[in-house]
C-alpha cells in the first residue's frame, strides 16, 4: 500500500491493487465489468480493461496517511 500511496499514476490497474485487498486481479476486473459498486472503491471500465483511480482507492481503503 505505501508503494500505491507514493505513486504519482493517475490509474491503478487491477494486478496492481489485487494484494493490497487480498485477492485475485480477475476478481476484480470480473466484480467491475458485473456490479462494479460492490467492489467497495471506484473502478473505470472501458471496453474490457478495468482501471482503479488511485486516489479513489486509498480513500476507500482509509484515506492517505
Amino acid at each position: 500500500m505505501d508503494e500505491i500511496r507514493r505513486s504519482n499514476q493517475v490509474f491503478l490497474t487491477a494486478d496492481e491493487v489485487a494484494p493490497v485487498i487480498g485477492c485475485n486481479p480477475q476478481a476484480i476486473r470480473v466484480q467491475a465489468h458485473a456490479d462494479p459498486l460492490k467492489l467497495g472503491f471506484p473502478v473505470v471500465v472501458i471496453g474490457r480493461r478495468v482501471r482503479i483511480p488511485r486516489v479513489g482507492f486509498i480513500e476507500a481503503l482509509g484515506g492517505i496517511e
